[in-house]
């Protein structure tokens, strides 16, 4: 079996789930009972926070743990305008968003919002200058992935902070599902940023949301005491002690791995790109984890179901996107037929290059008895 698909999940490292193990025998007190065993558990979430934030190099920041990046996207764009309705109903985001930013922008647009989309580059990356154009006085939240999931182009979420942050009134949210764990980001001047374990090797079930401290937000799940005001409902201890063990485990090595994953990249992307019906929709500005392409004339899910009978395991979209075209590969390149035929191959620290080898020799077999048939 080869997995190719590490950005829909990652399989659970062994030590997050020893962890999570422990935790659930050691650690049985609720973290909101006054008793001892209720305060061992609620010292155990703390601890996990602090070690969360040290890592991130946080400080002035809050914690709010989820059950994964698409609670945590529509807490915090749903929270955000639900607050501030009344500074404005002006939202910038991107063509590049996963459906859990769509799916709560869809729904404020339905309240009488307003969703402009900043223009994109030659390379995907957000147009400054255009953004700079689109915000105004009355938009109260610019929400913009840090990695796009389909074909991996990073953004210039630094550079897009500096110029939200001349606009007091509104808020930067970064979905950063698909960046933390694999690239180093700077968190300093983002106002909420989202993320979940499965990403890197955690356990599925539990993300967070990081929030500034002095910033305020309407929950979504009311009713019930739990470690924030934010979000109600029994804490998770062993799910948010195995987070940050995962957090823990992936940062002791991310230099390493990226340079690793790079070099995988472009040894399957140079064999790749000698097949003439097949167009790389990733470029220089994606991460390595993630190499999006097309085999023009042929289906996304056609070649995918014939890499499967050799037990190879890759995706045609972003795992939770919905309809047959890609949207972020239409919005890069501007070619429906690249849009209709795009397949995400996505890497980790654990594929090995026998492993590429096994895939390129058994995608040569897919390729040619294909197009065949056509």
């Amino acid at each position: 079996m080869i997995y190719l698909d590490y950005s829909a999940t990652t399989p659970v490292d062994k030590r997050v789930l020893e962890t999570f193990n422990k935790v659930s025998l050691d650690f049985i007190g609720n973290p909101n009972s006054l008793h001892r065993l209720g305060v061992e558990s609620k010292g155990l979430i703390d601890k996990s926070i602090e070690q969360i934030k040290q890592i991130l190099n946080l400080t002035k920041d809050e914690i709010i743990f989820t059950s994964g990046s698409s609670e945590a996207n529509n807490l915090a764009i749903k929270g955000i305008c639900e607050k501030y309705h009344n500074r404005g109903k002006h939202i910038i985001t991107t063509e590049l968003e996963h459906s859990s930013i769509y799916g709560p922008l869809n729904y404020l647009s339905e309240q009488g919002f307003e969703v402009d989309f900043v223009k994109l580059d030659e390379y995907g990356r957000v147009d400054l200058e255009n953004l700079k154009d689109l915000i105004r006085d009355d938009t109260i939240l610019v929400t913009i992935t840090a990695v796009n999931s389909e074909v991996g182009i990073v953004q210039p979420i630094n550079e897009i902070a500096e110029i939200v942050k001349a606009y007091p009134k509104c808020y930067f949210h970064v979905d950063a599902t698909q960046a933390i764990g694999k690239i180093k980001v700077k968190l300093d001047d983002i106002d909420l940023i989202s993320f979940s374990a499965h990403k890197f090797f955690g356990l599925k079930g539990v993300g967070c949301l990081i929030k500034k401290e002095n910033l305020v937000i309407n929950s979504q799940i009311n009713g019930g005491k739990s470690t924030t005001v934010y979000r109600s409902g029994t804490p998770t201890v062993a799910l948010d002690a195995s987070l940050a063990k995962a957090l823990r485990l992936i940062y002791e090595n991310i230099d390493n791995d990226y340079e690793y994953v790079k070099e995988l990249n472009q040894y399957i992307r140079e064999k790749l790109s000698n097949y003439e019906k097949v167009n790389i929709n990733s470029n220089e500005y994606s991460i390595p984890h993630i190499l999006n392409l097309s085999v023009l004339g042929i289906k996304p899910e056609t070649m995918l179901h014939a890499l499967e009978e050799f037990e190879i395991y890759i995706s045609t979209q972003s795992a939770c996107a919905t309809g047959a075209s890609s949207k972020a590969v239409m919005a890069i390149t501007g070619d429906i037929n690249r849009a209709n035929s795009s397949i995400r191959i996505s890497l980790s620290k654990l594929t090995t290059k026998e492993e590429l080898d096994n895939f390129l020799v058994a995608f040569d077999k897919c390729y040619n008895k294909l197009l065949m048939k056509k």
